[in-house]
């Protein structure tokens, strides 16, 4: 099975959040899809925890490690339906870019943020629950 993966989804594993075990038993044997900003979301979360106090400097550095260790594979997305997606939806264009790239890969796309779950079932992508 192929999945979309979205930056809440790596950080809930990195960060052991309640919904890790669940999340590793969802994506377990799948192949996992992100687009190309994935590494540049994950470090600007990572350095916004910190920054909030949430998480120290080394905590951080091991999140990274261990999303870095996931296999997930990055895929360039086209902007310009990003753009729109966007606009449609009246989201960042960061968040549009799962969404594309879920439309682009024909797969589920995995997340934990309701806003995006929302958004995806309007525009007919399946979500891995």
């Amino acid at each position: 099975m192929e999945l979309v993966v979205d930056t809440s989804v790596l950080l809930a594993v990195a960060l052991d959040e309640p919904e890790k075990a669940s999340l590793v038993e969802l994506t377990q044997g799948a192949a996992l899809f992100a687009p190309e900003i994935l590494p540049y979301e994950i470090g600007n979360a990572l350095s916004a925890l910190c920054k909030r106090g949430r998480l120290s400097p080394d905590e951080a550095r091991k999140a990274w490690r261990i999303c870095a260790g996931i296999p997930v594979q990055l895929i360039p997305v086209d902007i310009q339906r990003s753009l729109e997606l966007a606009a449609t939806h009246r989201i960042y264009a960061y968040d549009a870019f799962f969404l594309q790239c879920a439309l682009r890969q024909g797969s589920p796309l995995l997340t934990l943020d309701r806003q995006m779950a929302r958004i995806a079932r309007s525009e007919g992508i399946a979500l891995l629950r």
